[in-house]
């Protein structure tokens, strides 16, 4: 049972820690914050996940989220788990508010029972799962969703437009609820020299680096295209990727096809204490960001985690980039699909240090602003005690 005075909250998501991805981290900062036991979490049961639950503040609930291809629709049996699972817990603990991590399927399954219960429902939106859909019925069932839902939670101002204009959700129920940032874990002056040293980098190399899910609207390709232009310019440039994904092996060949393979070093997964050293070791972060048959970037927590690293960054000027960098004080925002523009912010950010310094010490102050846990989570907490809106 819980204390008196506790607020009891229900969290549905697919996507939450240790699964990997800036998503999964926000919520599991959230919901440590927002409170301990009290706090329920479904989500996936996932590789390591006995291991990480065995400490955690929360209660965690995992699912298998396994489709049944025999099923119609395949994804029948995970709404149905998840209904199930979400009505007896909300129910058995006497949970006040039910969050959701997307439209679909958490949203729907978390509209449902927040009617049959009278329980506020809250669902996050991230920007890029919104277009993805087509026009069909998952389309139409997410804007349901979107549209009934007590509090919709935007991470930028492009994900507030998009739901206005393409969703038809009202703007009184969407609240900005920026994405934030451990200012303490990512911080300017960690130790990087031996990271630098690794790759084969020398005191007069200068280092992109990008964070991310090896995927094509993030930009990568475009900034291994832009390399040898920097060294045709005189720019001892190197790069760095953190993360996996299906275009690994695309831009491995790329790098070969450009004669940069020497100066594209793909790392995959680096330790939970290594990745702010990363951060540290760069000179500019880029992730030149463009938009592929409506996929786009929602936001781009990695530009956060830069910023609170005291570095510039190039990003892509596609989705919701503009409220994570300022033009021209915390970096450049750039056409993702012009090389030009790529290799001339990222040449003027590696061959200007004062003017590059300047733009990091501007983006970490405007985190320590605008994009602490404190002020998100105190904004939830606000939203969670008011009643919603009445059906």
């Amino acid at each position: 049972m819980c204390k008196q005075g506790e607020t009891t909250l229900l969290m549905i998501t697919e996507l939450f820690l240790p699964t990997k991805g800036g998503t999964a981290v926000s919520f599991d900062d959230d919901f440590r914050r927002l409170g301990g036991k009290e706090v329920h979490i479904i989500t996936a049961d996932v590789p390591g996940a006995r291991e990480f639950d065995r400490d955690h503040p929360n209660s965690i609930h995992r699912l298998s989220f396994q489709r049944r291809p025999w099923l119609r629709p395949e994804s029948l049996f995970i709404y149905s788990k998840l209904l199930l699972s979400s009505l007896w817990l909300t129910l058995a603990r006497r949970v006040t508010a039910i969050f959701a991590g997307r439209a679909l399927p958490e949203g729907l399954v978390a509209l449902i029972v927040g009617r049959l219960t009278g329980r506020t429902v809250l669902v996050y939106a991230h920007g890029e799962e919104l277009t993805g859909w087509g026009r069909g019925r998952k389309f139409q069932a997410m804007c349901f969703a979107m549209r009934h839902a007590d509090w919709i939670l935007s991470n930028s101002d492009h994900t507030r437009d998009t739901l206005v204009d393409l969703l038809g959700v009202q703007p009184e129920r969407i609240v900005i609820a920026y994405p934030t940032v451990d200012e303490n874990r990512f911080r300017p002056g960690l130790v990087a020299d031996d990271l630098r040293k690794g790759i084969g980098l020398t005191d007069q190399s200068k280092f992109i680096l990008s964070v991310g899910r090896l995927q094509r609207r993030k930009g990568f390709d475009n900034v291994v295209r832009s390399l040898p232009q920097l060294v045709d310019h005189g720019v001892d440039a190197h790069y760095a990727l953190i993360g996996i994904g299906d275009d690994s092996d695309y831009l491995n060949d790329l790098a070969r096809d450009l004669g940069v393979s020497d100066r594209v070093h793909l790392l995959g997964h680096v330790s939970y204490e290594d990745l702010p050293r990363w951060y540290n070791a760069c000179d500019v972060f880029a992730m030149p960001n463009r938009d592929i048959n409506g996929d786009n970037e929602g936001f781009g927590l990695v530009f956060l985690e830069a910023a609170a690293s005291g570095k510039p960054v190039v990003a892509g000027k596609a989705g919701g980039t503009a409220s994570a960098v300022v033009e021209g004080k915390t970096g450049f925002r750039v056409d993702g699909e012009n090389i030009d523009e790529i290799v001339q912010s990222l040449e003027r950010l590696l061959c200007n240090s004062q003017e590059a310094e300047s733009m990091g010490n501007h983006a970490r102050e405007r985190v320590l602003d605008n994009f602490t846990h404190e002020r998100r989570v105190g904004q939830l907490r606000e939203l969670i005690m008011q009643n919603g809106r009445s059906e």
